[in-house]
């Protein structure tokens, strides 16, 4: 066998499997088919932690239940950015009374601990920026938010560094059952393994006998994220329910901004989103927008499909807004499965800790002099927005499955996510990845094939 186990889909469950999995003696690989890992994450790094109290599914709620407990201790090991904040739904009317009161019923069947319903006073108290017609709100406690980002590389990063092999640009033909094992086609190679654990949505193979899932179309969510400066800031997130199950959320940003998200029949323009965004926030202006862009949210139920763990295939089906909160859960328990069905023995050289790093905006006066007198690099600033540092950017390029794409730069750094949106740093930024991977600045792509961010040279020189 080539493999013990093949995780298929470099997603955040992929990695957080991969990592699982590491800490036993095995020999795993992870197979992706983009340029970089965590490709199924927004480019805004921020998510929200639920309590599952909003969830439908029974399945889901207890899901996101158990990943929540598990998030403190994870995002602490791995220094990731994680904030607890409270969450209030808000209901406008008698309709959203009763929707509120459905919500806190459940989450008490449930066993959710710190929900309350409250009403407008205490809903002042508690975020006095809202206005509108509030009448009452359903007042959770344990909700979050974190970067997701951050999360999945540091997942890969740990799993990396206890033998994981991950094979990026790598795209899955077919799956088929052996008489001893599986055999995985890819369009590079053919590889042999006792299991693999799909972890790609809808993605089927021979061994799933053509049964096709009907995806969801998912909800089209329009967002608008704030710039750092806007004063009437919330601290704490805030649905508002709207008409055809539509909603509004307005979420703290972990870099000091806001993201407000609004769902509706069909996207909606950049004029209506602030108009609509200024419902619960009437100091909103599109003067305050830093970004605006449109994206999916699905609601699909996540399950773990161990059905066919005797052929050793086990596949995590569906996508889902709350994956972030149920991926420590989801991971755990496909470990489980795999360890039981393979007897496995645990490694007891694993390394459950991420290698150090450093961000610059975050450290005092003192702790800055101290790395730049270690390596001067840290001491020129290159994206002059976010503080981002030459030294930063170096070692997410040198790091264990480091940066190889200006996004993968982007978005391991922040680099480029301020004001200017990239027009003051992402010329020095292409030089240093351009530098550091030995390649010339037209080979580089963004995010992926035939993506390149430069064309070619209008003349020859030695530097852009």
């Amino acid at each position: 066998m080539d493999y013990d186990v093949l995780v298929l889909g470099g997603g955040i469950i992929g990695c957080a499997v991969a990592y699982e999995l590491s800490k036993y003696n095995l020999n795993i690989a992870l197979i992706e088919k983009d340029f970089d890992i965590a490709d199924d994450i927004s480019f805004v790094n921020t998510s929200i932690v639920y309590d599952g109290s909003e969830a439908e599914d029974d399945l889901m709620a207890a899901l996101e239940i158990l990943g929540n407990s598990m998030l403190n201790d994870i995002t602490k090991k791995f220094n990731v950015p994680f904030k607890r904040l409270g969450s209030l739904t808000i209901a406008e009317d008698d309709e959203g009374i009763k929707y509120i009161q459905e919500k806190y019923d459940k989450a008490k069947k449930r066993g959710i601990k710190e929900v309350y319903i409250i009403d407008d006073k205490a809903v002042k108290d508690i975020e006095p920026s809202i206005e509108g017609n509030v009448k009452k709100a359903l007042y959770a406690r344990n909700t979050g938010v974190i970067s997701p980002y951050d999360l999945a590389i540091a997942y890969a990063e740990i799993a990396f560094d206890n033998g994981v092999s991950f094979k990026l640009e790598e795209v899955v033909l077919d799956i088929q059952k052996m008489a001893k094992g599986l055999k995985v086609t890819t369009n590079k190679n053919k590889f042999s393994c006792r299991v693999v654990i799909n972890t790609i949505p809808g993605d089927n193979y021979s061994i799933d006998n053509n049964k096709c899932i009907e995806r969801e179309k998912g909800k089209d969510v329009t967002y608008i994220s704030l710039e750092n400066k806007f004063k009437g800031k919330l601290s704490n997130i805030v649905f508002t329910p709207r008409k055809n199950n539509n909603f509004m959320m307005h979420v703290p940003s972990l870099n000091g901004g806001m993201l407000i998200g609004i769902s509706d029949t069909k996207p909606l323009g950049f004029h209506n989103t602030v108009k609509n965004a200024s419902r619960i926030l009437t100091d909103v202006t599109k003067n305050d927008v830093n970004s605006f862009f449109q994206s999916k949210l699905y609601f699909e139920k996540m399950f773990i499909n161990d059905s066919d763990i005797q052929k050793g295939y086990v596949k995590v089906t569906g996508d889902n807004y709350a994956e972030i909160t149920v991926t420590p859960s989801i991971a755990k328990m496909v470990c489980e499965s795999i360890v039981n069905y393979l007897n496995c023995v645990p490694n007891k050289n694993f390394i459950d800790k991420r290698r150090e790093f450093y961000r610059f905006k975050e450290l005092t006066k003192d702790e800055r002099n101290e790395i730049i007198a270690l390596d001067r690099r840290y001491g020129n600033i290159v994206c002059l927005c976010n503080q981002v540092t030459e030294g930063e950017i170096v070692d997410s390029i040198r790091r264990p499955l480091g940066a190889r794409t200006v996004e993968g730069v982007k978005r391991r750094t922040g680099a480029s996510f301020g004001s200017c949106h990239g027009a003051y740093c992402i010329n020095k930024i292409i030089k240093i990845l351009a530098r550091e991977m030995d390649k010339k600045p037209t080979e580089l792509v963004e995010d992926s094939k035939n993506s390149n961010v430069l064309l070619g040279r209008i003349k020859e020189f030695d530097d852009i």
